[in-house]
């Protein structure tokens, strides 16, 4: 049997109609499949690219961060209380001082 461009096919209508389709269909999901993983491949590139970024930033070192933070806050606390209790020793030692020539003078009257 030979071939040529002057070769007659016959098929049914509904044949190649059917075959039109199942070409349309499986272009259309071919390209579908295409566009899937153009996405995935996409979104795998920014998710490592995040990765990449966040791995400077170590939730332990933010963790880290985050506790000096609030040891400073709590040393400065303690400081000022350090430095009212220094004034109230000295206002305590001067009481004291007053108390006690008060009480010279009283015994000296007496």
């Amino acid at each position: 049997m030979k071939i040529n461009e002057n070769t007659n096919v016959s098929l049914p209508i509904r044949n190649l109609i059917a075959l039109v389709a199942a070409v349309a269909i499986g272009v259309w999901a071919y390209f579908g499949v295409v566009e899937r993983l153009n996405k995935l491949e996409t979104a795998d590139h920014l998710f490592s690219a995040d990765l990449l970024k966040k791995a400077e930033q170590e939730p332990k070192n933010l963790e880290m961060y985050m506790l000096i933070e609030h040891l400073a806050g709590q040393i400065e606390d303690i400081e000022e209380e350090i430095q009212a209790s220094r004034y109230n020793k000295v206002n305590i030692d001067h009481l004291k001082e007053q108390v006690d020539l008060l009480q010279k003078k009283m015994n000296g009257n007496h």
